[in-house]
């Protein structure tokens, strides 16, 4: 009994000294330290990385981009009134992803088309342009997998989505690509590409933001399945085998019909030749 009240007087005593209070604010604020670093550790650095990707694609956006574009993303006009580069306030990430991860941007020089060439930029330098365009204004996001892929339905639905898809793409698609996305002309020195080397990554952002003379198809228009299955179907093609030999640059049903009356009359004409010709061969030697 007298240790428990000489220990109870030495606690009393150590309460009481100057030190104590700041002994117990100091293990306070190691013990709040230490429990919001373990509870909140991932949103810290993901805000400061989410800073410096933006801070690296503004810094490169300055050196590759600003002569068009303008150093704030505005745009710029000649001194006679042509457009150099188009603002790029509000275009969303998902149009930077899809110009600058094919090639066309930046442009060898301004034009009506920006044909798809070799990647300039790195998968980080194209995120961190991307992470930036989208600071100048609400824009279409890039696409995740889960937007565009087919995983996770049977072999049935995969065929529904496919013919769902072939019925939308030959609705709304096949003027500018043609019936196989072999591409075309288009007015004013402009074309629509071949879709055999587009990823389906590509084809819903080139969907989501219209990229040059496409039109965009926007949620409302298309549907993210109805994106899918467009998505769907364009890879059927690609995957499709040549069973019948020479495609004939797949130009789509009117054009493989004028081949075909093209190659029947000029096999009618051979044929017509060969037999006037062993006529007038048969009659010479009847007259010899």
């Amino acid at each position: 009994m007298r240790l428990l009240n000489r220990t109870a007087g030495r606690v009393s005593r150590h309460r009481r000294s100057k030190l104590a209070g700041l002994v117990v604010m100091l293990l306070g604020l190691v013990l709040t330290g230490g429990l919001y670093s373990l509870l909140a550790p991932a949103s810290a650095q993901q805000t400061v990385s989410a800073d410096e990707q933006v801070a690296q694609g503004r810094e490169l956006f300055l050196v590759g981009c600003s002569f068009c574009h303008g150093q704030n993303g505005e745009g710029v006009r000649t001194t006679d009134g042509n457009q150099l580069g188009p603002s790029l306030v509000g275009v969303g990430a998902a149009s930077v992803d899809f110009q600058v991860a094919t090639g066309r941007m930046p442009m060898a020089q301004p034009g009506q088309q920006a044909p798809r060439k070799e990647v300039v930029y790195s998968e980080d330098e194209i995120a961190a342009l991307a992470a930036y365009v989208a600071t100048l204004g609400p824009g279409p996001a890039i696409p995740d997998e889960s937007d565009y892929s087919l995983d996770g339905l049977s072999e049935a639905e995969r065929e529904e989505a496919i013919s769902r898809g072939g019925q939308i793409f030959l609705t709304n698609c096949t003027a500018c690509h043609g019936f196989y996305g072999s591409g075309g002309a288009m007015p004013r020195g402009g074309y629509a590409p071949a879709l055999d080397e587009a990823t389906p990554k590509e084809i819903y952002e080139a969907l989501l933001t219209g990229p040059q003379q496409m039109p965009s198809f926007s949620n409302g228009s298309l549907s993210p399945e109805e994106k899918r299955d467009v998505i769907a179907y364009i890879g059927s093609i690609q995957a499709e085998p040549e069973y019948g030999g020479f495609s004939l640059g797949a130009l789509g049903p009117v054009a493989e019909g004028l081949f075909a009356w093209l190659g029947v009359g000029a096999l009618v004409g051979v044929a017509v030749w060969i037999a006037a010709h062993t006529t007038r061969t048969a009659k010479e030697k009847v007259d010899e």
